[in-house]
């Protein structure tokens, strides 16, 4: 009972989030208390989850998203960010259009959301292909899958972080891996908006008024140096951190020590948030206040930061009833091994749209069994981090935010949104679920 329980939670959570378009916070709280009090759980034991997971998780994750998101809004409204999406088609070429794009959209959603990442970069994608007299689809569904894999794969972006800070992943190894697996599925997304996509016409017109925008605001942008710090220098450091390992406190070298330090998500990335202040051409205390670029960055990050905390209800919630370790052991004998994270994301994201509700609720189901399935060392659990991200890249429909925001900018008609988006996020979501299963019988 308490298996078909669970199956109907999520039933329930993504009719919620759907049909009746209740927010994905109310969804899981809502329902992560139903599970308890159905399971049988004490009602005491159901207070203690929500306090338990929704403080702990949050408290280990929260500051980190928040950085991470001022970060995007620095560089996205001093215009590092195109500075970046410039300098990346400048060694690319401009005659490797779907191969530029995805580049500069798989760079600029790291520290960017995908939403804005796709809506700043629009002007330039139609700019090029109509100079190169090309088909703007093939640019267009590069760019989106490219926004679309380290949207998904990559910390510091939120979706990833939250999920390895419910499976207590280590990040270093979440970034270190992340990197290249959707680097894999990007490259394969990336022939598929050339050889598939691009036969596709759509006429790239340019509008003067965006053509004069870009320039004037191209002007004021920083260099590419002060522009790519905040985001390398804490990546750097955070992945330093997890090779560069401290070990016992007291016999690791002080140069160690420091590192370790300074690599600490929270540190690296406050690092990178004070980087941030160099960005502008002259830093105003308004661009810090409460209405300003941080007191922005802050409203979108509670959106993110409701729903992170409200998986980890769930998560423990599904911990203390006992059915974590059940489902585990009944899931194992499956043998689907790294493909099961992939399957569950990929049903969540499919189900619902968003590719952060899928991170979160994917891992916060996972968290609880991660033993009974056999993800026990740091480098598993990394896998399986990036394996929820893989999953939670596909498919990419009419329930997705994103799916409208490239296929309406881009001109396209629904029925041509499901054929080359739809299927082109599918084809990056089983790359990098092949690319991660290869990884585990490598490292693993």
């Amino acid at each position: 009972m308490e298996i078909l329980y669970l199956i109907i939670a999520v039933i329930c959570i993504v009719l919620l989030t759907t049909r009746l378009k209740v927010h994905p916070f109310l969804a899981l709280l809502i329902i992560s208390i139903a599970y308890g009090i159905f399971s049988g759980m004490p009602l005491d034991d159901i207070v203690l989850a929500i306090n338990d997971g929704f403080g702990g998780t949050l408290g280990k994750i929260g500051l980190i998203i928040v950085l991470g998101v001022i970060i995007g809004a620095f560089l996205e409204h001093t215009g590092g960010a195109r500075t970046i999406a410039m300098k990346v088609l400048g060694l690319i070429g401009k005659k490797r259009i779907p191969l530029a794009m995805g580049a500069i959209g798989y760079i600029v959603s790291i520290p960017v959301f995908a939403d804005s990442g796709f809506m700043l970069l629009h002007p330039l994608n139609k700019g090029l292909s109509k100079r190169a007299g090309i088909s703007l689809a093939g640019a267009a569904i590069a760019l989106g899958l490219g926004l679309m894999a380290s949207h998904t794969m990559v910390p510091p972006t939120p979706g990833p972080i939250a999920a390895a800070g419910i499976l207590q992943a280590n990040l270093g190894l979440v970034i270190a891996l992340g990197i290249p697996v959707s680097l894999i599925a990007l490259a394969a997304g990336i022939i598929f908006a050339t050889k598939y996509a691009s036969r596709t016409y759509i006429s790239p017109e340019a509008e003067e008024e965006q053509t004069e925008a870009v320039e004037e605001e191209e002007k004021d942008a920083p260099g590419i140096w002060r522009s790519s710090l905040p985001i390398v220098i804490p990546i750097i450091l955070i992945v330093l951190k997890s090779v560069l390992s401290a070990g016992e406190a007291e016999t690791a070298s002080w140069v160690i020590r420091g590192i370790s330090f300074l690599g600490e998500p929270v540190i690296a990335l406050l690092i990178g948030v004070f980087l941030c202040l160099f960005l502008p051409k002259k830093l105003h205390l308004d661009m810090l206040s409460s209405t300003g670029w941080v007191g922005k960055a802050i409203k979108d990050a509670a959106s993110i930061l409701m729903i992170t905390g409200a998986g980890g209800i769930f998560g423990t919630v599904l911990q203390m009833s006992g059915i974590a370790e059940l489902l585990g052991l009944a899931l194992k004998d499956l043998n689907m091994g790294i493909f099961l994270p992939f399957i569950l994301a990929a049903a969540l994201k499919t189900a619902q749209g968003s590719s952060t509700v899928a991170l979160v609720t994917t891992a916060s189901i996972l968290a609880p069994m991660m033993t009974s399935l056999g993800y026990e060392t740091e480098i598993q659990k990394a896998l399986v981090v990036v394996a929820i991200g893989s999953g939670s890249a596909m498919v990419s429909h009419a329930n997705d935010s994103f799916f409208w925001v490239v296929t309406q900018m881009s001109g396209m008609n629904v029925k041509t949104g499901y054929r080359l988006f739809g299927l082109g996020t599918a084809v990056l979501g089983i790359t990098g679920a092949v690319a991660v299963f290869i990884a585990s019988l490598i490292l693993t």
